[in-house]
C-alpha cells in the first residue's frame, strides 16, 4: 500500500489514531470496545471486497495476483486496488462503524473488558458490512442477526485457535449466496449447528467450571444479564447501568463478589484452593456491599441481605443463578448447581436476540 496507494495506508492509520482518543465535537471512530490496528481494518476491507481472510491472500491481492489462476499482472493489481479502495471507504465510513458498535450493545456487550477476541470482533464487522452493502439487509434485521452472530461466535470461541482458516471457510460459503434471505439463513444455520442442546446442557456448564478471569462463557453471562435487564444482587440498580464504561469513580461501581468468601473457604480444608475463584463463585454486587460482607460465610450474611429483596427474590435468584438454600450448601454442590443455572441464563439471554 505504501508503494501503490499511500493515501489508503494513511487513512487506515488516521482512523486507528482517532479510535483511541475521544472527540468532543466531530464524528469520531472512538469507542469503548476496540482500538483497531491498521492490519485489522485491512483484513475487514479484504474480507468485504474479496471474500478472503488468510493474511497471505491479502499480500497476494495487493501484488496483483489472480487467486484462481495464480498469475500476476499490473492490470490485475490496478483492478484489485480499485476494489480495495471501494471496500476500505466503506469500512472506514464513520456511520457504518457506529452502526456496527450498536450491534455489540444489542448483543449485551458493553465495553472492551467483555471482548475476548479482537479478531473475532473484526470478523463480525466484516459480516455486518457484507450484509449491509452486498445484500441490502434491513438495518433492524441486520442488527439482530449480527448481534446473534457475535454472541454465538464469542461464546463458542469460533474465531480463536485458527481464526483465519475458520473465517476463510465462512467467507467461502458466501460465494454461492445470492439473496439476503440466503445470507441470513446461512448465519443462522451455523449458529443452530453450534448451539445445540448438548452445547447448552453439557458443554457450556462444563466450560463454566473454570477460574479463568477472561472466559468467553463468563462474558456471555454478563451480556445475558444485560439483555435480561437484570438487577445487581442485593441492589435496585440495573447491571447494564453500572457496566457503562463512561462512568468513572475511584471505586468500581460494580464488583465481582465471592459468594463464598476466599478466607472463609480457606478455613475449609475439604475445598481445593484452585476452585475458590471459579466463575460460579462470583456475582455482581455494588462495591460497598462487597466491602461490608467481607469474609462472612453465606449463612451469616445472606439472611440479612435477602431481606432487601422481598418480592424480588425469585427474579434475583433467577438472574444470579442461585439455587434455593444455596447459602447452606457444601461448596462443590453449590458450584455444580450454579454452573447449570448460569448456562440457563445465558441461553435465555441469547433467546432475546431471536425475534
Amino acid at each position: 500500500m505504501s508503494v501503490f496507494w499511500d493515501k489508503g495506508r494513511s487513512d487506515l492509520e488516521l482512523f486507528c489514531r482517532e479510535a483511541r482518543k475521544p472527540s468532543m465535537s466531530d464524528a469520531s471512530p472512538f469507542n469503548y470496545f476496540i482500538q483497531p490496528d491498521p492490519d485489522q481494518l485491512l483484513r475487514v476491507s479484504v474480507g468485504l471486497g474479496f471474500r478472503r481472510a488468510v493474511l497471505r491472500h491479502i499480500y497476494s491481492i495487493l501484488r496483483g495476483k489472480d487467486l484462481e489462476t495464480e498469475q500476476f499482472s499490473d492490470e490485475r493489481r490496478t483492478e484489485q486496488f480499485k476494489v480495495l479502495k471501494e471496500s476500505q471507504a466503506y469500512v472506514l465510513d464513520i456511520q457504518n462503524w457506529a452502526e456496527f458498535l450498536k450491534v455489540l450493545i444489542r448483543a449485551g456487550y458493553r465495553s472492551n473488558s467483555m471482548i475476548t477476541s479482537k479478531i473475532g470482533l473484526m470478523y463480525c464487522y466484516t459480516m455486518f458490512l457484507i450484509g449491509k452493502r452486498d445484500y441490502k439487509i434491513d438495518h433492524f434485521v441486520l442488527r439482530n442477526l449480527i448481534a446473534r452472530w457475535f454472541f454465538a461466535t464469542s461464546l463458542t470461541g469460533r474465531y480463536t485457535g485458527s481464526p483465519e482458516s475458520t473465517m476463510e471457510a465462512d467467507l467461502a460459503k458466501l460465494r454461492t449466496i445470492e439473496t439476503d434471505k440466503e445470507f441470513i439463513e446461512m448465519l443462522d444455520n451455523i449458529i443452530r449447528d453450534t448451539l445445540t442442546e448438548d452445547f447448552w446442557n453439557i458443554t457450556l456448564p462444563n466450560n463454566l467450571a473454570t477460574s479463568a478471569a477472561r472466559s468467553p462463557s463468563l462474558f456471555a453471562y454478563h451480556a445475558s444479564l444485560n439483555l435480561l435487564d437484570a438487577i445487581v444482587l442485593f441492589s435496585n440498580l440495573k447491571i447494564s447501568e453500572l457496566l457503562d464504561p463512561s462512568l468513572k469513580a475511584k471505586k468500581s461501581h460494580l464488583e465481582r463478589h465471592h459468594l463464598f468468601a476466599k478466607n472463609y473457604l480457606k478455613k475449609d480444608h475439604t475445598v481445593d484452593i484452585k476452585n475458590i475463584n471459579q466463575i460460579a463463585n462470583f456475582a455482581f454486587v455494588e462495591w460497598q456491599d462487597n466491602i461490608d460482607i467481607s469474609d462472612a460465610s453465606p449463612a451469616e450474611y445472606a439472611p440479612e441481605y435477602l431481606e432487601r429483596l422481598k418480592e424480588e427474590k425469585d427474579r434475583m435468584y433467577y438472574w444470579h443463578a442461585l439455587p434455593e438454600k444455596w447459602e447452606k450448601m457444601d461448596y462443590q454442590t453449590f458450584l455444580t448447581q450454579r454452573q447449570k443455572l448460569i448456562a440457563r441464563v445465558i441461553r435465555d439471554g441469547f433467546q432475546k436476540l431471536i425475534i
